[in-house]
């Protein structure tokens, strides 16, 4: 039976306490003090739904996993092309093979679960394993429920031909063109229909008799479900669910909402991710996401996730937070506030198309070179080896960086050069067994940038070609600390 081999997640490090945006809209709508409470994940500037991703994807699937894969799917309604495959781009970053085949999802907020449920049904006809993504950063109206409710993140899984560390046992789905809110191409926001409405006829009857059908076709005795994961937001509502299938309410697990909010169709899969690390062996795990009709999914842990070697996963993303409580700064970042930038920031961003294809193993997935010769290593790959001690050409081998350990070498905090989030910092820095590499610091801040602070390579945003609407990524160093 296909099943899941491994899962990830990542978490953006900005929390933006959601008292900060009730501060600034309090004048015009106290009502959002209901949900002012508790913080959500806030993507920094340059992060977007594909980094996202491809954090999610590195947290869940080691290189050692890279040779099974043969798929590559990415869920999303906020990716940031239309007609650029995403999940390609996250291909690259992850040094694939161009083999690998891919796709994007989206269209809904279940997205993310109907993506898990073809990439189960793919193995069983014939994929060796496929890397199952989901990611969201929506851009929400300022003093809507949405910007408090709402949270950045991303989710990945493997999942192959064998039960792996949770049998997949099967799914429901039902589809109905319930239209609790829509977005229209081209539009910025989200248009959302009376909550008591969607409550009452969505949630509790379109959700709720998809939950009891799934435990009926399969054949699970609601006594049996150990863990309920319900990516709906709304405060009793899948307690309410679980009492109508006839299942413990006692299961529902956290949905998240007052450290990190509810990321959309990536969330069912998040809270997959978030209980997988805490499940026991024998366990049913059964998943509910709503959006245009109805996914339940059911799993049952296995003994092999006694002995897996378990992620940074959700808990360890939302461990490594930094409270941000300027409203201002989350306003820019998501491009709702246009603020002076001077006329450094008015640098011509165009990406020549053909340098970026001839060096997408480069620039997409940090990938230098290693002489065969010396050893020497070095970024970029050259024809001609640095190596003082050898003249020869032809001599690299591909040599990827981005998993391996660096340190800081040196670091310049500068204020002159323009940045979304200044001062701008970036340096040199030195990777475990050679190679030296100058570029930017993200998440960077003076608490945590020094001389000889190890370092880890992300994959983010690098600038912005504001008049051709082209987004262009490179590798930066997060300090590890």
């Amino acid at each position: 039976m296909p099943g899941i081999v491994a899962y990830g997640a990542y978490v953006p490090r900005l929390r933006l306490q959601r008292s900060a945006v009730l501060q600034a809209h309090a004048w015009f709508s106290p009502a959002l003090k209901s949900l002012a409470k508790g913080e959500r994940s806030v993507a920094n500037w340059d992060e977007d739904v594909i980094t996202m991703a491809t954090e999610a994807a590195r947290d869940c699937a080691p290189p050692v996993l890279h040779s099974r894969i043969d798929t590559v799917l990415l869920a999303s309604t906020t990716a940031p092309y239309a007609d650029r495959q995403n999940a390609g781009i996250v291909k690259e970053a992850l040094n694939l093979p161009d083999t690998v085949a891919t796709a994007d999802l989206g269209g809904s907020q279940r997205a993310g679960t109907s993506a898990l449920i073809q990439a189960l049904r793919s193995t069983g006809g014939g994929a060796e394993a496929v890397l199952c993504l989901a990611a969201e950063r929506a851009k929400t109206r300022p003093a809507s429920e949405s910007e408090l409710v709402n949270g950045d993140a991303a989710a990945a899984f493997v999942v192959g031909r064998e039960d792996g560390i949770a049998r997949f046992v099967g799914s429901h789905s039902v589809s109905i063109d319930f239209v609790d809110h829509f977005r229209s191409s081209g539009e910025a926001f989200d248009y959302t229909w009376e909550s008591r409405w969607i409550r009452d006829e969505g949630y509790m009857k379109i959700a709720g008799n998809a939950l009891k059908d799934a435990l009926e076709k399969h054949s699970l005795s609601p006594a049996k479900v150990d863990r309920l994961v319900v990516a709906i937001p709304v405060k009793g509502v899948p307690e309410a669910l679980a009492r109508k299938a006839g299942i413990d309410p006692a299961s529902v697990q956290d949905n998240l909402q007052a450290t990190m909010g509810h990321s959309g169709p990536a969330h069912a899969l998040v809270l997959l991710a978030h209980t997988l690390k805490s499940a026991r062996p024998g366990e049913h795990i059964v998943v509910v996401s709503f959006g245009q009709g109805c996914d339940v999914l059911i799993f049952q842990v296995t003994d092999a996730i006694l002995g897996h070697q378990h992620p940074v996963g959700v808990d360890g993303w939302l461990a490594r937070r930094k409270p941000e409580d300027n409203y201002m700064k989350y306003l820019f970042f998501n491009g709702l506030l246009d603020l002076e930038r001077g006329m450094r920031a008015e640098l011509d961003q165009k990406q020549p198309l053909t340098a970026l294809y001839r060096n997408r193993k480069a620039v997409l997935g940090l990938v230098g070179g290693r002489c065969r010769v010396t050893g020497t290593i070095q970024f970029p790959k050259s024809e001609i080896s640095v190596a003082a001690t050898s003249a020869q050409t032809g001599t690299q081998d591909d040599y990827p960086l981005a998993d391996i350990p660096a340190r800081i070498l040196t670091y310049t905090a500068d204020r002159l050069t323009y940045t979304p989030d200044p001062p701008n910092y970036y340096g040199m820095v030195a990777f475990e067994g050679g190679g030296r590499m100058l570029c930017e610091f993200a998440d960077a801040d003076e608490s945590n940038v020094e001389v000889g602070t190890p370092v880890r390579m992300v994959l983010r945003i690098k600038a912005s070609d504001e008049a051709r609407h082209f987004t262009k990524y490179f590798w930066k160093a997060v300090p590890n600390v």
